[in-house]
């Protein structure tokens, strides 16, 4: 008789995968805007059974605030720092990156986010890397007002090893039509106020991986006097999250005030801010006029890295950039403080080619 197979000898085993969606269910839950996430007409039963239909149900205008609403979608991941994770074991920070990911993009339209959905990729089901990393992300909803609404967890132990998994999100959201920012409005003498990252973010981690574990060969568990904690404490540092202090900016100024936002992510400064400006315009971001964390010159000696390469990689510093009207700046740095959210008057916008050069 030929050899029985069934689908966890195969690799998938719908008993430990009954265990994960229970095991998060109230992760989703915590997230939930009551007036505005319209329950699954049958709550779960026991073992996680009866999540809910087969796509997630979302009011977009319960309560009229919106005329005329846009709606507004971003999809990211979090890329190759999932290793850093991995190599230490901890999983309940790259949640929190990967809702950044999406939702800090959300906003540069001016956007609110409402809902956010996940990806999860792995060898094999594991409830409880899983739940670590649905922690993440749930914490990262909460904090940015958006609803966890749904995801996706695919068990593939053919594509991947032992051990490796791989996420991505989904966040959508909603501006009113006459309030879009999308850089139109940039002209000659407005200024460009940088915002504190909180270091590396989630951008340009296979070269910090390749200068830090191979050139240099340390060790996650290394402790860096400079830094002032390990490798790993230092590299795991979750993204900003930018959603509540920029959407309160615009709230508290004048209508047109604020001409351009940008996520400064892959690509730095210069690709982040360039994206944004209309034609004839351009930036000059003046060295020096922000600190810059104490983690990219470490990474610079460490890998002999140019000047040049190091701001087309990475944020060095400032995480998020607003443009407005000049004599708006100090009211717009002032406010981000109130959040506790170190912001700088960075460069200036100026007639030319568009791009941005840091001088």
């Amino acid at each position: 008789m030929s050899e029985q197979w069934d689908y966890k000898k195969a690799g998938l085993d719908l008993a430990k995968y009954e265990e994960t969606i229970a095991g998060i269910q109230p992760l989703l839950a915590r997230t939930h805007d009551r007036k505005r996430v319209i329950p699954p007409p049958f709550p779960p039963r026991k073992g996680g059974k009866g999540v809910g239909g087969f796509a997630s149900l979302f009011d977009l205008n319960p309560d009229g605030r919106y005329r005329h609403p846009v709606l507004v979608t971003c999809t990211d991941g979090v890329g190759s720092k999932l290793k850093i994770a991995a190599l230490m074991a901890k999983f309940d920070t790259v949640g929190v990156d990967l809702v950044a990911m999406s939702v800090n993009d959300l906003i540069c339209t001016g956007g609110e986010p409402l809902v956010f959905l996940d990806y999860l990729a792995m060898h094999r089901d594991d409830p409880e890397l899983s739940k670590a990393l649905l922690q993440g992300i749930s914490d990262a909803c909460v904090e940015s007002g958006c609803s966890l609404v749904g995801g996706e967890t695919a068990i593939l132990p053919d594509f991947y090893q032992p051990g490796d998994f791989d996420l991505a999100g989904f966040a959508a959201g909603v501006v009113e039509r006459d309030r879009v920012i999308d850089g139109r409005a940039i002209r000659t003498g407005d200024a460009v106020v940088g915002v504190a990252s909180s270091g590396v973010h989630s951008n340009g981690y296979s070269l910090v991986r390749k200068v830090v574990f191979e050139a240099a060969g340390l060790n996650v568990t290394d402790h860096v006097a400079e830094l002032g904690r390990t490798v790993g404490e230092e590299l795991l540092t979750p993204t900003r999250l930018y959603v509540k202090p920029v959407r309160s900016l615009l709230e508290s100024v004048a209508l047109g005030v604020v001409h351009g936002l940008a996520n400064i992510t892959g690509g730095g400064l210069p690709d982040n801010i360039g994206r944004i400006l209309p034609p004839g315009k351009r930036v000059k971001v003046k060295r020096g006029s922000w600190p810059v964390p104490p983690v990219f010159g470490w990474l610079q000696k460490l890998g002999n890295v140019a000047d040049a390469e190091m701001f087309r990689v990475f944020n060095m510093g400032v995480g998020f950039a607003v443009v407005c009207e000049p004599d708006a700046a100090p009211g717009v740095i002032a406010h981000l403080a109130k959040s506790n959210l170190p912001a700088w008057k960075i460069g200036d916008v100026t007639d030319g080619e568009v791009g941005v050069e840091v001088v």
